[in-house]
């Protein structure tokens, strides 16, 4: 949405504050009309207040000098104990970090940056934002409207730089009150209009000079900083089992990002196998299948007890087989959709949108224990068939890291997109209860930001928080290891699998094109990406904690040791191979489902 929308809040403002310059005014000289009523530290004050009133606790501040007036009285608040700062001297990584915030919190997050490329340099995470609808505030400092379109310096045509992807964006021009702006963002924000998911928004805020407190202003007596979060867990749900009167369906649960503990509770009540990926949040509890990915040609067409329904919950976003079955036209499903989501368009997919668990019931049906059972022991054959396979391996590989680290990970864990959170879809087992948060930047999977936004959710969250990536995943955001000065390091544990380059794409149809040597070394370079990085001292340069391991034994260790702060485990593993490391896999469980499924 623009300021051009019906939730436009300038309609209190005069036209007059938008009057052109008369004929013959030099540029860059403001109208009497156009200076407003309130100078930059005292219109900043304002709106730093409504943001805090609206339920804002952190922003993340990237350094200018057109956004000033917002720094000086973020400061003011700051000291009052009102709200908590974080600095980033990348706005890319203020951005994620944000989005970091705003996930482990649930909370709406503002950031900071001063005008001109700095503004564009947030469009990864508000587009990441946008898509997985998480409640960010874009504070962008600008230019007053008489210098804009002169050539003053970092000055750009900044409103509507975001376009769809934010819910709401409004200009306030110099001098004038932004209370009702801001409050109309912050409901935008958070989904409290109807029909509309929250996601991020835009204040562009124009200040005039000067851009610095008034002689006499000071900082208010230090009042201490708050904890405005303190991290919980999932927990389970318990929904009535389901009405002995409802038909038997060979349906199966699938749960999706974002699902919810929602999904699991649903799979139990009516005895249905349930298909979770790991950022679901209902990957545990009885009915659980772990390497379920595996599994689903074993209940195709042919089968003899083929797949009849799917009932989804949340978005799907890993696996081929996954959307395959969705896309089946014999097979009806149907979405879990109890509120607007940001992920699709309403009519572009083909499930069915019901809003409410009766109607799902009536959908789904229950299953049938034979139903259930050809599930958990298949499922438990496929697990066995895994773990043997992979015990195999002389070294760690991508499978056996994401296993061990869905294992052993407490409090919150963020998955990094590529192989990372697949090779956990794949090898993590489901356990009873839900041991850890999960988190993924699964809106557009990009890789963008991982490591912000781990900092960002293991600072809000106030807990042990685990991070796994690849290290091309890392190394695109390295310089979210840079904290503000005088901040204390988060609770967060790095767990980078170091291939020496991008391992998806061997599993993808480039692998086969790299096989068959048709295009030389062009998939290496161009897809695979080789590098030569020393992780370790990247991480002494930043001051974290490094250990290197290459084992299984190893990680297991380094994953239960004691630890303060950040830290850097580097997983050394070699990528060749990878591609028929998961042929063995597979044709191994294959193996194993059809002999417990053989009639």
């Amino acid at each position: 949405m623009t300021s051009e929308n019906p939730l436009d809040p300038l309609d209190a403002y005069t036209a007059a504050e938008d009057a052109p310059l008369s004929e013959g005014e030099p540029a860059g000289t403001p109208t009497e009309s156009a200076v407003g009523t309130l100078t930059a530290i005292e219109a900043a004050r304002v709106a730093v207040k409504t943001l805090l009133d609206g339920g804002v606790r952190y922003v993340v501040v990237s350094p200018g000098s057109r956004s000033a007036p917002m720094a000086y009285a973020l400061a003011e608040a700051d000291a009052a104990g009102r709200v908590e700062l974080l600095v980033r001297i990348d706005e890319r990584s203020a951005g994620f970090t944000g989005l970091g915030l705003a996930l482990s919190t649930g909370a709406p997050v503002a950031v900071l940056t001063t005008s001109g490329t700095a503004v564009g340099n947030l469009m990864p995470a508000v587009m990441e934002a946008n898509h997985a609808a998480v409640p960010l505030v874009v504070l962008s400092a600008d230019r007053p409207d008489e210098l804009r379109g002169t050539g003053a310096n970092q000055t750009t045509d900044q409103l509507d730089l975001f376009g769809e992807h934010v819910r709401f964006a409004v200009d306030v021009p110099a001098g004038t009150d932004p209370q009702r702006a801001v409050e109309t963002a912050l409901s935008a924000a958070t989904g409290a209009f109807e029909d509309t998911p929250p996601g991020p928004v835009q204040l562009n805020l124009a200040f005039r000079d000067p851009l610095v407190p008034a002689a006499g202003d000071h900082l208010p007596e230090a009042a201490g900083p708050g904890i405005w979060q303190i991290g919980r867990g999932p927990e389970p749900l318990t929904l009535t089992p389901a009405d002995a009167g409802l038909e038997e369906r060979r349906t199966v649960v699938l749960a999706g990002h974002d699902a919810g503990p929602v999904a699991e509770a649903f799979a139990r009540a009516h005895g249905l196998p349930l298909l979770a990926e790991p950022s679901s949040n209902s990957r545990f509890g009885p009915n659980a299948v772990g390497p379920y990915r595996l599994l689903l040609e074993h209940f195709g067409p042919e089968a003899a007890q083929p797949i009849e329904r799917v009932v989804l919950f949340g978005r799907p976003t890993l696996s081929r087989p996954v959307a395959q079955l969705l896309a089946r036209a014999d097979v009806p499903s149907a979405l879990y959709q109890p509120v607007p989501v940001a992920w699709y368009e309403p009519g572009r997919r083909t499930e069915l949108p019901l809003d409410n668990l009766s109607d799902l019931a009536d959908f789904s049906g229950r299953g049938s224990a034979a139903w259930l059972d050809a599930w958990l022991l298949a499922g438990a054959a496929a697990q066995h068939a895994l773990d043997q396979a992979l015990a195999d391996e002389p070294s760690a590989t991508g499978p056996t890291v994401g296993a061990l680290v869905w294992k052993h990970a407490r409090g919150q864990l963020m998955l990094g997109s590529s192989n990372g959170i697949r090779d956990v879809d794949l090898a993590g087992q489901p356990t009873q209860e839900p041991q850890a948060t999960v988190f993924a930047n699964r809106g557009l999977a990009g890789i963008d930001g991982t490591i912000s936004t781990a900092t960002g959710i293991a600072w809000g969250g106030r807990q042990e928080t685990t991070l796994l990536v690849g290290d091309v995943t890392f190394l695109h955001d390295a310089g979210g290891l840079l904290l503000g000065f005088a901040e204390n390091d988060p609770l967060l544990r790095i767990v980078v699998l170091n291939d020496g380059g991008g391992a998806i794409f061997n599993l993808l149809e480039h692998g086969a094109v790299q096989e068959s040597g048709a295009y030389g070394n062009a998939v290496e370079r161009l897809f695979g990406t080789p590098h030569r990085v020393n992780i370790a001292a990247l991480a002494a340069a930043y001051g974290v904690e490094h250990c290197s391991v290459s084992t299984t034994a190893e990680l297991a260790e380094a994953l239960t040791a004691p630890r303060q702060g950040r830290s850097i485990i580097e997983v050394r593993t070699d990528r060749q191979g990878l591609r028929e490391l998961h042929g063995r896999i597979k044709a191994a469980v294959g193996d194993a489902v059809r002999g417990v499924l053989a009639p």
